[in-house]
């Protein structure tokens, strides 16, 4: 057996999340990346929604202050550029790579701070549709290092 062998099979032994369980759970970490960025896209539209003005009513909705206005639009904002960047995050997680300065580079490329992303991907690794303990494990893992690499 080789030394290379010897770690899989003693990380298998001990119960750690072995290479097929990292893939199992950057598929799931990615999957579960894509339903959060969806929740934020519905969450942008609705805020969208609420702050646009009814043509024809008198008293402008219930958004007419402009000040209100603008608290939504930029809150509708955050939430698209989080869900476009969380997309973009769940393309990038692979076993095996280190996607933490790609996914950083992407949002300072979207005029946004990394740090950004480190609640989304946490809440992603929290709403896992997965029953594979070793996968849900290894998703944690992926998801803890890029929202500590995301927040430095």
């Amino acid at each position: 057996m080789q030394p290379e062998d010897e770690a899989d099979f003693a990380a298998g032994m001990m119960g750690g999340p072995g290479p097929e369980d990292v893939a199992n759970g950057a598929a799931a970490l990615a999957a579960a990346m894509v339903r959060e960025a969806g929740a934020l896209a519905a969450a942008a539209a609705a805020l969208r929604s609420a702050a646009a003005v009814t043509p024809g009513d008198p008293m402008g909705g219930p958004l007419s202050d402009i000040r209100r206005q603008r608290l939504a639009m930029a809150a509708a904002g955050e939430a698209a550029l989080k869900a476009a960047l969380l997309l973009e995050a769940a393309n990038l997680v692979a076993p095996g790579g280190d996607p933490a300065e790609a996914i950083a580079a992407a949002a300072r490329r979207a005029g946004a701070a990394p740090a950004l992303l480190a609640p989304p991907i946490r809440a992603a690794a929290l709403s896992l549709a997965t029953d594979d303990g070793a996968a849900r494990i290894a998703a944690a893992t992926i998801a803890e290092a890029l929202a500590q690499a995301l927040a430095a």
